[in-house]
């Protein structure tokens, strides 16, 4: 084949090299570009605002009790029910009192044995018929005589379990038949007339609050802000979850429920933020993102957001201050498309 090459035609070799080469593009060729979109800017600026951290907790009856019997005894009548509103002094459990009844009842015959006796020692006394000593003796039996009345009768007062301050029942623990004995809780009652919010507090923010302080309290089910007074901050920490029990006592509201979820806004101090128009952020997916002009061109960036409000959206990165971000027609821009500011 060597040996034929130098004789083939000029015309032949320039056409078997051109074959040989892949053909190439014409210049210039390529995606067509971007048309200019028309859009409004607004440079990026700092603004003051409190940096804030939420602690969760509940709503809680300022004023609350487990009631308990002083004594055992079977209960025989259990005249509320969930939900009853109930008086100061009002009965709500009353234990079988046969066994108190008859301990009172031999208590009192005691009693009046030993005074009659204590009276005939007195005048035997004056005749100089027993010495002093029997008759401190009989006087002596006389006030345990008296002793064991008053203790049958607290006894017996005891099998009455009543309000002590006026509220509503809001758990029931036993019913009738069931046995009553110290320790053993029978009704919950509370207050609904004031509750507040108990929140655990993180001990790097406890030092922030002080007995006094008015702080925002948010209910999911009320769905309003409420203003809570700082009450009662623990003075010591949990040592297992690092965090301080904190009191703060809510306004008044028909609509609160004792075991409501609610959310404290505790605040940390004054800092630099970058806020932006709500329709200047995109969301394409998961993603959120602005376009920075540069140069008139879009310039797309990922950011992380923080607080929003109706008037804007914090950015917490993403943008530095004094970058300009398109606030209207950002929606439909792609990176690096021409921009004709308006």
């Amino acid at each position: 084949m060597k040996a034929l090459l130098p004789h083939l035609p000029l015309t032949l070799l320039l056409a078997f090299a051109t074959g040989c080469h892949r053909s190439q593009p014409p210049a210039g060729s390529g995606p067509p570009p971007l048309p200019s979109a028309d859009v409004q800017v607004q440079t990026v600026g700092t603004e003051k605002s409190v940096a804030t951290e939420e602690v969760v907790g509940t709503v809680r009856a300022r004023l609350r009790a487990t009631l308990e019997a002083k004594v055992s005894g079977r209960i025989e009548n259990l005249p509320v029910t969930l939900g009853q509103a109930v008086k100061a002094g009002d009965l709500l459990v009353q234990l079988d009192v046969r066994e108190g009844r008859a301990r009172l009842d031999q208590a009192v015959a005691l009693r009046q044995q030993a005074v009659r006796e204590l009276e005939r020692f007195k005048a035997l006394l004056q005749q100089e018929a027993v010495t002093q000593s029997e008759f401190d003796a009989v006087e002596a039996r006389s006030r345990v005589a008296d002793a064991a009345v008053v203790e049958a009768e607290t006894i017996l007062d005891h099998s009455r379990v009543v309000a002590p301050f006026a509220g509503i029942i809001t758990r029931k623990l036993a019913d009738v038949g069931d046995l009553a004995s110290p320790g053993r809780p029978l009704l919950e009652i509370e207050d609904p007339a004031a509750f507040r919010l108990e929140a655990d507090v993180p001990e790097a923010t406890i030092g922030r609050l002080k007995i006094g302080d008015r702080l925002q309290v948010q209910i999911p089910a009320l769905a309003r802000e409420l203003e809570g007074a700082v009450a009662e901050i623990a003075p010591a920490a949990d040592p297992v979850s690092r965090t301080s029990r904190v009191k703060l006592d809510l306004p008044r509201s028909p609509d609160l429920r004792s075991g409501q979820f609610g959310r404290l806004t505790v605040p940390l101090g004054e800092i630099q933020t970058l806020w932006v128009p709500t329709n200047a952020l995109v969301r394409r997916g998961q993603m959120e993102l602005v376009f920075v002009a540069t140069n008139n061109l879009a310039q797309m960036r990922l950011v992380k957001t923080g607080k929003r409000t109706p008037q804007g959206i914090e950015l917490l990165s993403g943008v530095v201050p004094g970058e300009t971000v398109v606030v209207d027609g950002a929606a439909n821009l792609r990176d690096g498309q021409p921009l004709q500011v308006r």
